[in-house]
Formats: C-alpha cells, structure tokens, sequence
C-alpha cells in the first residue's frame, strides 16, 4: 500500500519566464520546503516557464494550459481551473508571474489559500506600485521614476500577497526590503529583486506550512498625498517605456 504525503498540494500558475515558480519546486524537491508540487497550470502556450519547470524534473502530465481568451466567460474559466485543482486535491494555489486577473468563483474556493508575487512595494487597499498593468519591468520603472522624482525612500520591496478579485489589493503577507542605488537601472533592480522574490515566496509559503501566516500592515501611507500625481505619472510612463511588462 501506498502512503500519502501529508504535505501541503501546491498548484503554481504561470504565464512568463517561470523563474520563481522553478526554484520553488527546486526547494519543494531538494526538502527545503515541506510542500508537494503537484500542479502546474500556464496561462499561455509555449512560454519559457514551461521548459523551466521540466528542468526541475516535473513531470509534464502535470503542466496544464488555460488560456483564459478560450474560455466563453469568467466562470466557464475558474470551472477549469477549479476542476484541475480539485483532480490533485490542490491545498494551496500560489501565482508567479499569473498574468490574468483571477475568477471570483476560484478565489472563493481557495479564500485565505491563495497567493501571488509582485516585485515591488504594496500598501493594499491604498496607492501603491500594484494595479491593472503594474507587473514585471514596469513596476520597477515607476519604483525609480517616482523615488527620483521625490527623492526620497531610496528602496523598493519584494511582496507576497493574499489574491482577491482586484489586482493586488489583497494584504500583504510577506515583504523584504531592498536598498536602490542612486544610478540603479530598471535592469539593475529586476536583477537585483529577482532572486529576493523567489526567497520571499518561499518564505510565505514555509508560513502555510507552519501555520503562522501573519498580515502586514505599514502605519503610514506609502504614498502621500501630494505624491499621488507623481505615481500615477511614473506608471503612465512604465507602461508606455515597457509595453510588454
């Protein structure tokens, strides 16, 4: 007879590079993390993420495409999403790089049990560098506009947040500050921020497994009042420098 793990069933949705999605079955398959990586579900065909996660050693019967333009409506797309995660008995749903804003009905499912990544700081429900279109490279292009505009707070943050049905507004529950230099690139930062992601989501992870998940709540406003212009000017400026994130 065969024992079942007790270990945490984690799906992983991808729609890029799979970057951090790939060090977390590493660490999931090395024992560094007390979770078995059982499903991987892209938004996209032919994505890097895909060969990334292979490389890992994961079996591909387990990486599933749902492209969510496939799919009539909104709740046609959590059905499938649902459906594979409930064929692997999916505790845990963790978002790396998920493009698509996911179906209310799939976050209901996994209230409290699903989480996503973002490069750069959050302050949810108020501003912050998250929102429609704030993703990849343009996050860390209006991080340094706005630091340099108001020359101040010289630092970004790697985040992981619960997932709710507006893009990153769901309470941060891990974070790790990262120092920006005065002449950092947006190259420079995604490098420098990158492989502090995939420690952060690691981290949060290690949390559900310990069952101490903790919320982070900052007492000040991350953006003040009168920067308000100033943010939304640096995102306007990320997404047309960085059409494609």
């Amino acid at each position: 007879m065969v024992k079942m793990s007790n270990k945490l069933r984690l799906a992983l949705l991808i729609s890029g590079g799979g970057t951090t999605a790939k060090a977390i079955i590493s660490a999931c398959f090395a024992n560094e993390l007390a979770i078995d990586p059982v499903l991987v579900i892209a938004s996209k065909k032919k994505i890097e993420g895909i060969i990334r996660i292979q490389e890992t050693g994961f079996d591909k019967r387990n990486i599933v495409i749902a492209d969510p333009r496939q799919y009539k409506n909104e709740d046609v797309f959590a059905d499938k999403l649902l459906s594979e995660c409930r064929s692997k008995k999916v505790d845990l749903v963790g978002q790396y790089g998920w493009l698509p804003l996911t179906p209310k009905k799939f976050i209901q499912a996994y209230q409290g049990k699903i989480i996503n990544q973002h490069p750069g700081p959050l302050d949810p429900p108020r501003p912050d560098f998250g929102g429609k279109g704030m993703w990849g490279r343009r996050v860390h292009c209006a991080v340094l506009y706005f630091r340099r505009a108001t020359n101040h707070n010289f630092w970004t943050e790697a985040t992981t947040h619960l997932v709710t049905d507006q893009f990153d507004k769901g309470e941060v529950v891990r974070r790790r500050q990262i120092e920006i230099k005065p002449d950092d690139t947006v190259a420079d930062l995604q490098k420098k921020v990158l492989p502090i992601e995939h420690k952060v989501q690691i981290e949060a992870l290690a949390d559900f497994v310990d069952k101490k998940v903790r919320i982070y709540h900052r007492k000040k406003n991350l953006i003040k009042e009168n920067e308000l212009e100033i943010l939304k000017i640096s995102k306007e400026i990320a997404a047309a420098l960085y059409p494609h994130g």
